[in-house]
């Protein structure tokens, strides 16, 4: 169940007993009651107190990596992970003991889902409304490198529709044409999207290198429009900072991607402004660079979250420490249980399906195995990361593994 320790590091032995040890009441383990002595049990199981603290990373470590480590971080970072693994385990058996992950009460979950609609509404308003503004400022200036920063205010915009729309199509089940729900339908959605952005992109970068080539073409404002782009594009930006700052206070995924939108806006507005006004000022050519520079930001920044969906539509296997996890509880889930075949939990949209495969004995009445299996089932799926759990009950773990000949195709 542990992780191999770093070499060179003492105590690791006394930390790392084996879980039987530890559930028995071994080394380090504290005495189990004599009912569930077969269980696995970590708790009298802690690190070395001089360990227990991360590490400080400066600037200078990170940017070294590896090489600036000294023994002593290698060490204290490989008993921070077992501290992490520990605390896992003991989230695991709350699941078992009470048969539900703690959390907030109904009226402050409810609290909380009104804090983030209304986060979501006012990031979606103020999108609409700035993306406006920026299409006037566009318009009244000419500018490239503007055009450039609306497209990607008209990004912000268009993935907040689609956000929204794929949460509303997920929240409206169809278990009759959907049977296992429409979890794929956000990353699907940002895929299109993205593939549209980027050919939007490509334009704005064609369009100012023909600018860049072209010596008839030569970038002026006159007062007045200096005045209009100044105020709005400073106002925009404003704006777009005060929503990074509300929004990043949540903890909901969809409220911390407006926050991270919200940034890149600040950027590309930050970034589009100078250019234009460099280009007024000094040289015409600033304007059509600051539009390049600023589309292939948005491309690159795309082409990452495109990267994110991919992985989560292709089925790619949780982190080694997840299934860890759930290693831990599915032995820990009955007495009965004899040996763990397989645990699989790989991405499945957001969310992760699990796939796991537990030895019973083979006398076992199939009423009591059904049952069992089934209670497995629903504690894996009361996991917040998981979309749904399959168990697989057999009585022997010498055959070929469950689905072989799909992985020799």
């Amino acid at each position: 169940m542990a992780a191999a320790g770093p070499e060179g590091g003492e105590g690791e032995e006394l930390f790392l007993l084996s879980a039987v040890e530890a559930g028995n009441g071994g080394v380090g383990g504290a005495p189990a009651a004599a009912e569930d002595s077969w269980r696995l049990n970590f708790e009298g199981l802690r690190p070395p107190e001089a360990h227990q603290e991360r590490p400080p990373t400066g600037a200078l470590h990170h940017c070294l990596g590896v090489l600036a480590q000294r023994p002593e971080d290698v060490v204290a970072e490989y008993y921070q992970q077992q501290v992490e693994m520990l605390e896992g385990f003991n989230e695991m058996d709350t699941l078992t003991d009470r048969g539900f992950l703690p959390g907030m009460s109904k009226e402050e979950r409810e609290k909380v889902a009104r804090s983030e609609t209304l986060a979501i509404r006012l990031s979606n308003i103020a999108n609409m409304v700035l993306f406006a503004a920026k299409v006037y400022a566009s318009v009244r200036s000419g500018s490239l490198a503007i055009i450039a920063s609306t497209l990607d205010s008209l990004l912000d915009l268009l993935s907040g529709f689609i956000l929204w729309f794929t949460a509303f199509s997920m929240q409206t089940p169809n278990p009759y044409r959907y049977p296992i729900g429409k979890k794929r339908m956000q990353p699907l959605g940002i895929l299109v999207f993205a593939s549209v952005m980027a050919t939007l992109g490509l334009q704005i970068i064609l369009e100012s290198i023909r600018s860049l080539v072209s010596e008839g073409d030569e970038f002026s404002l006159t007062g007045e429009q200096e005045k209009w782009l100044v105020d709005i594009m400073l106002s925009v930006t404003l704006v777009k900072l005060a929503l990074v700052m509300y929004c990043r206070s949540f903890t909901n995924e969809i409220v911390k991607a407006y926050a991270q939108d919200h940034f890149f806006d600040v950027i590309t507005n930050v970034i589009g402004l100078v250019a234009a006004l460099l280009a007024n000022y000094i040289e015409g050519w600033i304007d059509p660079l600051g539009a390049i520079i600023l589309a292939i930001y948005t491309i690159r920044t795309w082409s990452m979250t495109v990267l994110e969906n991919v992985h989560s539509l292709v089925g790619q296997s949780a982190s080694p420490e997840y299934l860890q996890k759930l290693t831990y509880l599915c032995w820990n889930h009955h007495k009965a249980v004899r040996h763990i075949d397989t645990v699989r939990a790989y991405t499945f949209g957001s969310h992760y399906f699990v796939e796991v495969d537990i030895v019973l004995p083979s006398d076992m009445p199939l009423q009591e195995a059904h049952d069992i299996g089934e209670a497995l089932q629903e504690k894996l799926e009361r996991l917040p990361e998981i979309e749904r759990a399959f168990v697989h009950l057999d009585y022997e773990f010498t055959h070929r593994p469950e689905h072989a000949m799909s992985h020799e195709k």
